[in-house]
């Protein structure tokens, strides 16, 4: 079988069967491309482990980052690993590829004064009654309140909440539902954008939709406006030139981490598979604690 071939079927069973998300897909896609690009027309057969390490030995030398290696690596072993099970070839070329360690970063955190002044300007803001304000400042509460994902906010229709116990039912990654909870300042600037806001946006288009957040056209909310807003008013606050709504998210996780939650209840509000990916915030914290010591104790 031709590679090019093969890939293709190994995209199509992780869309159809794994029913990953669109955006995983495209990575996964453009891994293999990028691959197939190097071995040209190869049958699958063909490839072995020399081949794989020349195409991440080129990728190194044409300035790819270690987390794009990283994430290339992961690609193929998956994709190899597909082909095996499903009887393509008789031997896994890449179970034995290594994997480029990832340069381990903190993620960009906002302090909990900047939130309060964040926060309260977007209150300030929302009183005005304009729709578009309304609509921001309970985006920007539920983002930060309960800690979800942009592509989980923009995917929550009206019927997914309840604000009688400060919870909404959001969709993951790999479709996995799980309900988050959030605080009372979410519910009142969600509930005032349902009563005075989302009717005066929902007039501006020709249909009807459940979505809970609308755009300037009445529309659902997508992600690329919901970045916009967050870069917009979080820039200033987090001294970063380009943030965006998952900045929230490491916000909230580590402030919950600060405020004494438990790291797996915190894994459990984030939808994290695995609690390694959760204990990144607790480096955070950590971090935090130390430069608080270094700036307070006589003896740092």
């Amino acid at each position: 079988m031709e590679f090019s071939v093969a890939a293709d079927a190994f995209t199509e069973h992780l869309s159809t069967v794994r029913r990953l998300s669109a955006a995983t897909v495209r990575a996964y896609r453009s891994d293999l491309r990028d691959l197939g690009s190097n071995v040209g027309h190869s049958a699958l057969e063909s490839i072995d482990l020399d081949a794989l390490r020349d195409w991440l030995w080129w990728a190194t030398q044409r300035g790819d980052a270690r987390s794009t290696l990283a994430r290339r690596t992961a690609a193929a072993r998956s994709f190899f690993g597909w082909a095996h099970e499903q009887g393509f070839i008789d031997v896994d070329p890449s179970l034995r590829l290594i994997s480029p360690k990832k340069a381990r970063t903190l993620p960009t955190v906002a302090s909990h004064d900047a939130m309060e002044q964040l926060l309260d300007a977007q209150r300030i803001a929302a009183e005005s009654g304009e729709p578009i304000s309304m609509r921001d400042r309970a985006i920007l509460e539920l983002l930060y309140g309960a800690g979800i994902r942009v592509s989980e906010l923009c995917g929550i229709d009206v019927d997914d909440v309840d604000l009688d116990r400060c919870t909404a039912r959001v969709l993951g990654k790999g479709s996995k539902e799980r309900v988050v909870p959030f605080g009372m300042p979410a519910r009142a600037a969600i509930g005032d954008y349902l009563t005075r806001s989302r009717p005066a946006l929902l007039a501006r288009s020709s249909t009807s939709t459940a979505a809970l957040f609308l755009g300037s056209r009445g529309s659902r909310i997508g992600t690329r406006a919901v970045y916009g807003l967050v870069a917009d008013v979080l820039s200033p606050f987090v001294g970063a030139e380009t943030v965006g709504p998952h900045a929230l998210r490491h916000t909230a996780a580590t402030h919950l981490l600060d405020g004494g939650a438990d790291l797996r209840a915190v894994q459990e509000i984030l939808g994290h598979a695995s609690l390694g990916t959760t204990q990144i915030y607790t480096h955070v914290s950590t971090e935090r604690l130390a430069a608080a010591y270094r700036l307070a104790h006589p003896r740092a």
